[in-house]
């Protein structure tokens, strides 16, 4: 049998200038930190000749070439149709966007479902819409003591009055992985459709949105080493369904409709560069989208036994409490700690630049859920390029604090 792909950690961190200055960063689940390719990427189609897209002068097609690249990478990285990736500002931005259009067909007695371990982005624009659309909202909860939810959770809240279910691919506060091929059918068989946020997800694991399932699926590429800005990847048929608002003499076609104004070509190029920065982590010389697959089998290879490590030396530091325990899990930790402020936590760390910050990262409801309020707590998320220099300055970070 043949050894997994694996990449040199010392010479992936040499390419990270942010790396450089010593900081042991486990804040990845935030945003990466990014490599100089995708960098200089983005400095490149600066510095070109560029204009909007079109076919007549160099500018032009520069611009077209750029926006062309970066749907074909991103369908490489999540094996979807490059006709159905659309681009935006953020996932956020891309997800309301999709609730107001989505919401033009809904009626008063139709029902979405949303739960309680997403990220609040993939649940408020659903809640807003609904209201607006005098929808009914459904509650899917998960276990606060196992952080899992289940398929059953949601069938539970499932009605052939469903009309969309908003599910994440994985949880960005405790690393939940959620059984969303199984959710997913579930939502078909009543007829509804699916929003899948995959932005914790596809940070750690290869992604095949049809097999997952998802109608929709909305990643941001700043957290697997792009730049800032959002993906949203559908099937092209699907979305020459939706007629969203627009400016009157942008184009009607698809994914472009759905685009609002002049892209950002620079954060684009970046991105297309962080696709194949990734699918050279390994020296793999098979096509992009084989060694994309390979390289997330190295990254989730090298992260897993850190993670490991992390929680087998938490289990025995008094006061600590983790609350990352689902069967299926990204490398991310939520440590709460039973007598002290995991906001000291995060400052403690900091003075020793470790960055894991405490707070509830936007995934309110779980937060809540867990019973850590509207604060929540510390974060541990580990990266394609922590090392184990990293997890020993966290782990003796922490057993420090916890002794003072």
């Amino acid at each position: 049998m043949s050894q997994p792909a694996s990449y040199d950690v010392a010479a992936l961190r040499a390419q990270f200038p942010a790396l450089k200055s010593g900081t042991a960063h486990f804040d990845g689940p935030g945003g990466s930190q990014t490599p100089e390719p995708v960098a200089r990427a983005v400095y490149e189609a600066l510095v070109a000749p560029i204009a909007n897209r079109g076919t007549v002068t160099k500018a032009e097609r520069h611009a077209d070439g750029i926006v062309l690249r970066a749907r074909a990478a991103m369908g490489d990285l999540l094996d979807a149709d490059p006709r159905g990736i659309v681009f935006g500002r953020s996932m956020t931005q891309l997800t309301f966007d999709l609730a107001r259009t989505l919401a033009e067909t809904w009626r008063p007695g139709d029902e979405v479902v949303v739960t309680r371990l997403d990220h609040d982005a993939n649940i408020r624009p659903w809640v807003l819409a609904a209201e607006t659309a005098g929808a009914t909202v459904r509650w899917a909860n998960f276990d606060p003591e196992t952080a899992e939810l289940t398929a059953a959770d949601v069938a539970a809240v499932l009605s052939r009055r469903t009309r969309l279910v908003a599910v994440t691919g994985a949880s960005n506060l405790v690393g939940t992985i959620p059984p969303v091929a199984e959710i997913a059918a579930l939502a078909h068989d009543a007829g509804a459709l699916t929003m899948v946020d995959g932005v914790h997800l596809t940070a750690h694991a290869g992604i095949d949105v049809s097999e997952l399932c998802a109608d929709f699926y909305a990643c941001s590429p700043y957290k697997f080493l792009g730049p800032h800005c959002g993906v949203l990847a559908a099937r092209p048929e699907l979305l020459e369904e939706l007629r969203p608002a627009k400016l009157a003499p942008s184009s009607d076609d698809v994914p472009e409709r759905f685009e609002l104004g002049t892209l950002p070509y620079e954060l684009l190029a970046g991105t297309t560069a962080a696709v194949d920065f990734l699918a050279g982590l390994t020296g793999s010389q098979a096509d992009r989208r084989t060694a994309l697959l390979e390289t997330m089998s190295a990254i989730r290879a090298h992260e897993e036994p850190l993670r490991e490590r992390i929680e087998q030396a938490l289990a025995e530091l008094p006061g600590v409490r983790l609350r990352s325990r689902a069967a299926h899990r990204t490398p991310t930790l939520l440590v709460e700690f039973t007598d002290r402020n995991p906001a000291d936590a995060y400052r403690y760390l900091a003075e020793r630049r470790i960055n894991a910050p405490a707070s509830s990262f936007y995934a309110l409801e779980a937060s809540r859920r867990l019973g850590l309020g509207d604060t929540g707590s510390l974060r541990i998320g580990l990266s394609p390029y922590t090392d184990d220099s990293d997890v020993d300055r966290l782990l003796d970070g922490l057993a420090s604090f916890v002794a003072l």
